[in-house]
């Protein structure tokens, strides 16, 4: 059986990349263009989480994995150190949910057009 704070942190690094190829997952596309299947969900769902203010169900997940391990905050090793800060930033409110949402669109936006720019040049 898997340790449960290594549990956390492999959730912590899943929701990590998660958030990285929601961001940045269209550039792949010029490259890989089936690799639009699997990101348009992903940034539709990023889009939502954002602009609606739910929680992802990973935030959910790693807390009780946490508990489970008998852990009351986080630790101060390199995951919770360097990554959790970026995914659950000190003082997170609905107006910086709203800008997140906004630069996740328009980095998008950018890297689709883009993409559709480059195959029709083709």
């Amino acid at each position: 059986m898997i340790n449960p704070a290594l549990a956390a942190d492999l959730v912590i690094v899943l929701h990590f990349a998660f958030i990285v190829f929601a961001m940045f997952g269209a550039a792949l596309l010029i490259r890989w263009p089936p690799v639009m299947l699997a990101h348009l969900p992903v940034l539709a769902w990023g889009a939502w989480i954002e602009l609606s203010g739910a929680i992802c169900p990973l935030t959910p997940l790693e807390m009780r994995m946490r508990a489970a391990a008998g852990e009351q905050g986080y630790a101060d090793g390199f995951i919770d150190h360097y990554i959790t800060p970026i995914i659950y930033p000190e003082g997170l409110t609905r107006d910086t949910q709203f800008q997140y949402a906004a630069v996740l669109i328009a980095v998008n936006l950018f890297l689709y057009t883009r993409f559709f720019l480059h195959r029709r040049s083709n």
